[in-house]
């Protein structure tokens, strides 16, 4: 019979002390500046889905897939109306299915100034995958990213920001700048990995600002989208004026399929307004603000952030 698990409760100290310092937030990589004398730094981001994530769970009815086409035909084209007209570069996160299924998609971002970085082969959920699977999938993704784009993504936000006890190895083996996809601390910081520095920039995302939590529906579940639009704009006005009031980082998460509906682009057309009516933003991609952190710790001895 197989030796069980202890449960947490039982756990020593070597054990709890080991899933902790897996992976942990370590130096703080918030400059005393941003760039240009910028108050406050504006990362936007798309995770271009589109029908992945009913492929993923193999659901293949029209419906389904419609709702995730929605994106692409649809909130794309308005998303790069809207990034165009405030002069914001964004960074797209694209599963690599996704761009294959949509021609020329993922080559627009850059020709529009905007960044592809890496979101998975299929949306996977990579904590349910052999580690195996999980690397090659996310190396395959790297390999059609670069040939559909002509640019070897530098970052990746995992699929559902499902981080699992491989993930930052594959990331690091990828040498990639930064990861997108957890959430110790509302400014960049490294990566830890066994409580060793991994040179890994982590650019944080927060449920509070990300669109799906908000808006998501499931017909035939309870999931309804209880907070109205104009609820969610006050959140994150809020949030991006907290950003500004410390000069810090406001990191934004979307999805076409979600955010690129009327009433939605409408909320989204007035935060940018808000946040372009002060002079002294710099709108950047995950890409440059990873590279700009870097640069200005260059040479500083590591200090931990203090409340």
């Amino acid at each position: 019979m197989p030796e069980q698990t202890p449960p947490p409760w039982q756990w020593d100290e070597p054990t709890w002390r080991g899933h902790v310092d897996r992976v942990r937030a370590g130096r703080s990589l918030s400059p005393s500046t941003w760039p240009g004398g910028a108050r406050v730094a504006v990362a936007l981001s798309f995770d271009s889905d589109h029908e992945t994530i009913p492929l993923r769970d193999a659901e293949t009815l029209p419906g389904k897939l419609a709702q995730g086409e929605y994106g692409a035909r649809v909130g794309v084209p308005r998303i790069l109306r809207l990034l165009q007209r405030h002069q914001a570069p964004a960074s797209f996160f694209v599963p690599a299915v996704s761009a294959l299924l949509h021609e020329g998609e993922a080559a627009s971002y850059v020709e529009h100034g905007h960044e592809v970085a890496l979101h998975g082969w299929i949306h996977e959920r990579n904590t349910q995958i052999p580690a195996e699977a999980e690397r090659e999938l996310t190396l395959r993704a790297a390999d059609t990213l670069e040939r559909l784009t002509g640019a070897r993504p530098v970052g990746i936000r995992t699929p559902s920001w499902d981080f699992s006890p491989h993930t930052l190895a594959i990331t690091r083996e990828l040498g990639l700048v930064y990861d997108s996809s957890l959430m110790a601390d509302d400014e960049p910081y490294e990566l830890l990995a066994g409580g060793e520095p991994t040179g890994v920039v982590e650019i944080p995302v927060e449920w509070i600002r990300d669109d799906a939590p908000y808006f998501m529906m499931e017909r035939f579940g309870s999931l309804r989208p209880y907070t109205p639009p104009r609820g969610v704009l006050s959140i994150w006005k809020d949030e991006f004026d907290q950003a500004y009031a410390e000069g810090g980082l406001f990191q934004l998460t979307m999805h076409p399929h979600i955010i690129g509906h009327r009433s939605r682009m409408a909320i989204l057309s007035e935060l940018l307004e808000h946040i372009s009516a002060r002079s002294d933003v710099w709108y950047a991609t995950h890409a440059q603000i990873a590279e700009y952190v870097l640069d200005q710790a260059a040479g500083t001895a590591p200090q931990e952030k203090t409340p």
